[in-house]
């Protein structure tokens, strides 16, 4: 079922459109290597993707947590493409310059839209997928579905995937939901780690806050598709060439029953820890992330 909508959809209004755009192209001015920037038609929509590296190197789809756009992989982006051709892509189902116009209900939907996008980037059949957060449990459901497009899988603190999501991390989502910048700050430097001498990390902490907040007042609601953790088979179909990375100090799950699990059910995954860090490791210790991501991808 395709979606009825105005000129300004998926905006509120005119006016919201004009002002969120503005700020996603202020931010992406930081963009710190240079960038293509591509839109692929889908059976769930236009698909925003900005593409940067040497054309013709192994390619990786980066998909970004959710409530933010690819934008969000900056701190990882200048040294991944260095040795891949990358695509950050923003989500068809959530905030950024990519526009839904038949609704994503499911994982399924899901994985035949990632399927869509990288048929229509011509990337054929050995592609890397990175996924951070809810871009991981994406990234997960999509090996699933179509293992032999999968070259490597790397899942950053996948959320939902391994282990479910929290009561109290889904109480302060929920607090995000009311439009005061406050709970959204507050809940974005709760799940983060970087500390006072960390200023990259910290300005992106708070750009994620302050994007994310005018998203909200920006965008017409969506209904989010929950990410309902895999089974013990799916887990272990995930190809052996699986990389699970998450920080200690994970909040959005427990890091310690999400690696007992994947040991029990999925020893063919290759999971490491980020010591010191929360969900906000790939920035944090994104000099440690890139290393680890380029070691494993190459």
């Amino acid at each position: 079922m395709k979606l009825k909508h105005s000129d300004h959809y998926p905006f509120r209004s005119e006016a919201a459109k004009r002002r969120y755009l503005k700020r996603y192209d202020k931010r992406a001015t930081a963009w710190p290597v240079p960038s293509e920037e591509r839109s692929v038609n889908t059976s769930f929509g236009s698909t925003f993707v900005r593409v940067s590296g040497p054309s013709g190197a192994q390619p990786v789809i980066m998909l970004p947590g959710i409530g933010s756009p690819g934008l969000l992989f900056s701190p990882n982006v200048a040294s991944l493409s260095q040795h891949f051709q990358t695509f950050a892509v923003d989500n068809i189902h959530d905030y950024g310059r990519s526009v839904e116009t038949r609704p994503v209900t499911g994982a399924d939907d899901f994985a035949t839209w990632l399927d869509e996008v990288c048929t229509g980037l011509n990337l054929g059949t050995s592609v890397n997928f990175l996924g951070l957060s809810y871009g991981g449990w994406i990234a997960a459901q999509y090996a699933i579905r179509f293992p032999g497009r999968v070259r490597r899988l790397v899942l950053l603190a996948p959320a939902g995937t391994v282990a479910s999501v929290p009561w109290g991390f889904i109480w302060r989502g929920i607090l995000c939901l009311i439009p005061f910048r406050f709970f959204l700050k507050n809940f974005v430097n709760w799940i983060s780690t970087a500390d006072a001498t960390d200023q990259r990390a910290l300005r992106l902490i708070t750009q994620v806050a302050d994007d994310t907040y005018l998203a909200q007042r920006s965008f017409k609601h969506r209904r989010i598709v929950p990410p309902v953790p895999l089974t013990d088979e799916q887990l272990a179909s995930l190809p052996p060439s699986t990389l699970f990375l998450v920080g200690d100090k994970e909040v959005i799950f427990d890091t310690h029953k999400a690696l007992l699990r994947l040991g029990s059910v999925a020893p063919q995954i290759r999971a490491e820890l980020i010591h010191g860090t929360g969900h906000d490791f790939f920035a944090a210790r994104a000099h440690e992330v890139n290393r680890r991501i380029i070691d494993f991808l190459k």
